[in-house]
Parts: structure tokens; C-alpha cells; sequence
């Protein structure tokens, strides 16, 4: 079941300008240039501190159900996702966004599901209908933990 469309795309050379075009949604627009997010969503600065924490608890982030991680606190950690150690040394910031942002705009065959995104859709819990996973301040915290992971 498709859930809804709501964005407006507009394809130029290798830049991907998404504008979320519904009424009363709070998706902020971000452009995609080639693998990257290049520029903070909204703006927003990420705190590695908080972000930590969003990976780390099951309620939130959801990370560690798929992804080990360097997160002693954090038991039982999945391992069909790769291992988040080291994702500051493979990725830039930008690379890192749009891995959490959307990474079906990379791999259209990847089972992690899109962080801030809503449309297009298919079995979408009733908890995360409508909503992204993580708001945009949310995304910034991940993202500026994910670039602490060096080794």
C-alpha cells in the first residue's frame, strides 16, 4: 500500500532539489549533489552528545536494531546493517545526511528505511504515517555522531 506522494523533484545534471510539497508537512527541502546532502537540513548544527543517544535507544533511532555500533550501552545491537565504527572515516557529513535522510536515492534495493521522508511509501506503521522517523534537528544530531567515528 502506497502511503502517499508529496514531494516535487526536479532533476538538473547531478544535482536533486527535493521540496516536500505537502499542506501542513514539516519537512524542510534539501538539494542532493551527486552522493551527498552537502548542507545541514534547516540549517541546524548536530550534537554528537545527542546524537549518540538517538542511535543508541531502540525508541528513537532504531539504529541498533540493524547496525553494531561502538555503543557498549547499547545491548543486543543488529547485524544485517554495517557496523557504524568507522563511518566519519568513509563518509563525509554530506555522504553521511543522505545515508540517513534517503539511502534508496543511492541503493533503490536497500532495506534501510528513509529518515526523513514520507512519501512513496509502502506498509508504513501507524506510528510513523505521515512523519519522518527523525525530524531535521534529529538528523543533524546522527549525522555529527556518525562523523566522531573515525576508527
Amino acid at each position: 500500500m502506497i502511503v502517499r506522494v508529496c514531494s516535487a523533484i526536479t532533476l538538473s545534471a547531478l544535482t536533486l532539489a527535493v521540496a516536500p510539497a505537502c499542506a501542513g508537512n514539516a519537512l524542510e527541502s534539501y538539494t542532493i549533489v551527486g552522493d551527498a546532502i552537502p548542507a545541514a537540513l534547516a540549517g541546524a548544527n548536530g550534537d554528537p552528545q545527542r546524537g549518540r543517544a538517538i542511535v543508541a535507544t531502540r525508541s528513537i533511532g532504531l539504529c541498533v536494531m540493524c547496525h553494531p555500533a561502538p555503543l557498549p550501552e547499547a545491548p543486543l545491537q543488529g547485524n544485517i546493517g554495517p557496523d557504524l565504527k568507522g563511518t566519519g572515516g568513509r563518509w563525509s557529513e554530506g555522504q553521511l545526511r543522505l545515508r540517513v535522510v534517503d539511502a534508496s536515492r543511492l541503493n533503490p534495493q536497500t532495506i534501510m528505511p528513509p529518515y526523513y521522508r514520507v512519501d512513496d511509501l509502502v506498509d508504513v506503521s501507524r506510528n510513523f504515517r505521515d512523519k519522518p522517523i527523525l525530524n531535521a534537528q534529529q538528523i543533524e544530531d546522527v549525522v555529527a555522531y556518525l562523523i566522531t567515528l573515525r576508527d
